[in-house]
């Protein structure tokens, strides 16, 4: 008898392993994931997925819980659908500056803000206002110069504030779909933004200069005639002034950082959409670049940072300020490129080769470059250089993976092959690799923001295992960060969303960019979403429960691992009714 209850416990501990059990009923309960004081005061850049749920698994693996605003007073609303407060398409700046200030009352002393946010009411409504007065809820107006100066000097005053600020050098373009922007509109004012521009150095570097400089080319060509000729001229000045605008509110941020008393303030800005050209934004970049404090920190740290990437500024400033708090001193990194193209930009949207980014994000976070050895290792899958090497590439991958494994190194894998190994790459991770063993993962949507995003979750991981600090709580929100990139990259990027982008354009005859305009079914759509997923989640699920995860790495290097549990998806979503982006929730059965 004993014998037999020995066997039948490795039968089950087999099945267990092969993820063919499940720890506890669906839906699985959820503690509580973070711990009191250590609240941090968040801004989001707007309500989509990357600025606010996957922004909270995040916080909440390193042990924050964030505050935020009601969502009204952040939400963006494309053109056609229900608006905030009955009037406005976008977020409302004098009320999220109140909320700011609320918090500072209550005794917070960490905070996250988006300036686009504040002072637009989101990335989108940044790309196309062009005047100074703020409307107050109540009636009358309040000038942004003034009420942004008000809300620093506030935070400024409480020595033990730590205030992350984040901004963005403007795209070359606005929002098709966005206060009657169109996509031709989109495409001529983005060719405009792409032509080369005169170069300002030195003392012609400012901001008269760079508002002049948008009108004329390198060797002295009239981009006034240009767009007069071609019939956009009147597109190409409402983009103009919005640009002029977003560098003044830029200047008068940084000039006030410069002044003694924000020590404790950190600045980040991210290049959102770009070009390879020598293009609108370059002279903006040296402008701002220039204004960074660099080296005025303690021990000569560099406090602003001006960094390739927007949608994932909030996950930058949330793991290097647990980096910060923590005493962070950096760890060696091996980085491998896989598919030869490194020395290229990812894609079109992006001004700098590769490798250049990740190494200026290795910088932002410390990641220290060596040959062996490595505290870390990063593997990136590039876009294939010999495109009848696609299958080899993707090999080479695997068995780097499974090597890392099996010597139980951590690991980050970035995707930043734009889409063109198809889903080959992604049945070849589902099959043969172990995804819940990385540290993170990242590949989803813009190839801007991938490289951002994966080092945020993998540094920050791996200086909480590191740190001794992991807890369940902590365990559990970042296990979410992994199964939502995951999951959303190699299901729904890689299938799903293409099945509805051709059902709603072929069969509705709608627009996958706003279910609003005209209006679409959003039941159905959401039903074929749910049907959708449920199917090609399912083996990817699998992976991930018959994954084991780092749970801790002692000072001599020795790892501790703990067994996924349990996933389960629900309340699936479209957060701005438009076939872009997904939003789920991820339930999680107990660890082993």
């Amino acid at each position: 008898m004993k014998r037999m209850k020995r066997l039948w416990a490795a039968v089950l501990a087999l099945v267990l392993l092969a993820g063919c059990g499940r720890t506890e009923p669906l839906p699985y309960p959820e503690p509580a994931a973070s711990e009191p004081g250590k609240t941090v005061a968040y801004v989001p850049l707007d309500d989509r997925p990357d600025n606010v749920e996957r922004v909270v698994y995040l916080a909440e693996s390193l042990g924050y819980a964030l505050a935020m605003p009601e969502k009204v007073l952040y939400r963006t609303a494309l053109d056609g659908q229900p608006k905030n407060f009955d009037s406005l398409q976008r977020g409302e700046p004098w009320s999220l500056f109140t909320w700011v200030l609320e918090q500072e009352a209550a005794g917070c002393d960490r905070y996250i803000l988006s300036l686009d946010q504040l002072h637009s009411g989101g990335l989108v409504a940044s790309r196309s206002m062009t005047g100074y007065d703020i409307e107050l809820p109540g009636g009358g107006t309040v000038q942004i110069h003034s009420m942004l100066e008000q809300l620093l000097t506030a935070l400024s005053a409480d020595e033990n504030n730590v205030v992350w600020l984040l901004d963005s050098v403007m795209r070359l373009a606005p929002t098709v779909g966005y206060e009657g922007g169109t996509l031709e509109e989109y495409n001529a004012i983005r060719a405009f933004g792409a032509l080369p521009r005169r170069t300002l150095e030195g003392d012609t570097l400012h901001l008269e200069a760079i508002a002049e400089s948008y009108w004329w080319g390198p060797n002295g060509e009239n981009l006034r005639s240009q767009t007069r000729a071609e019939g956009t001229y009147e597109a190409a000045l409402r983009h103009v002034r919005s640009r002029d605008r977003k560098m003044v509110l830029s200047y008068v941020v940084q000039d006030t950082l410069r002044k003694p008393g924000y020590e404790n303030f950190r600045l980040l800005i991210g290049i959102d959409d770009s070009s390879l050209e020598d293009c609108i934004q370059k002279n903006e970049i040296a402008f701002l670049r220039r204004g960074l404090r660099a080296g005025e920190g303690e021990d000569g740290r560099q406090l602003d940072w001006l960094l390739s990437g927007v949608d994932d500024l909030a996950f930058k400033a949330v793991a290097r300020m647990y980096l910060d708090e923590t005493g962070w001193q950096g760890t060696s990194v091996i980085v491998d490129y896989f598919g030869d193209t490194y020395d290229q930009p990812a894609c079109e949207y992006d001004f700098q080769p590769l490798w250049k980014i990740v190494e200026e994000h290795n910088r932002f976070f410390d990641l220290l470059p060596c040959n062996q050895a490595a505290g870390m290792y990063i593997f990136i899958l590039t876009q294939p250089k010999d495109e009848t090497q696609k299958s080899a590439y993707i090999d080479q991958l695997l068995r780097a993976l499974e090597g890392n494994r099996k010597q139980q190194r951590p690991t980050i894998l970035i995707d930043a092959s734009n889409g063109t190994y198809g889903t080959a790459v992604y049945d070849a991770l589902t099959k043969k690799a172990e995804l819940g063993c990385l540290l993170a993962y990242s590949g989803m949507l813009d190839m801007a923001i991938v490289t951002g995003t994966a080092l945020s979750h993998g540094a920050a991981r791996y200086a909480v295992l590191k740190n001794g600090e992991n807890t369940d709580a902590c365990d559990r929100a970042w296990a979410r960060t992994l199964a939502d990139s995951v999951l959303k990259d190699f299901c729904y990027k890689g299938v799903v969303r293409n099945d509805l982008l051709t059902y709603i354009r072929n069969d509705l005859g709608g627009d996958p960019n706003n279910f609003w305009s005209p209006e679409l079914d959003r039941e159905d759509l959401l039903r074929r979403l749910e049907e959708g997923m449920e199917k090609e989640t399912a083996p990817v699920i699998r992976n991930l429960e018959r994954s084991s995860f780092l749970s801790s790495i002692s000072p001599d290097g020795e790892i501790d691992e703990r067994h996924w549990g349990g996933i389960a998806l629900e309340n699936y979503r479209f957060p701005w009714d438009r076939a872009f982006e997904i939003g789920m929730d991820i339930r999680l059965g107990e660890f082993r």
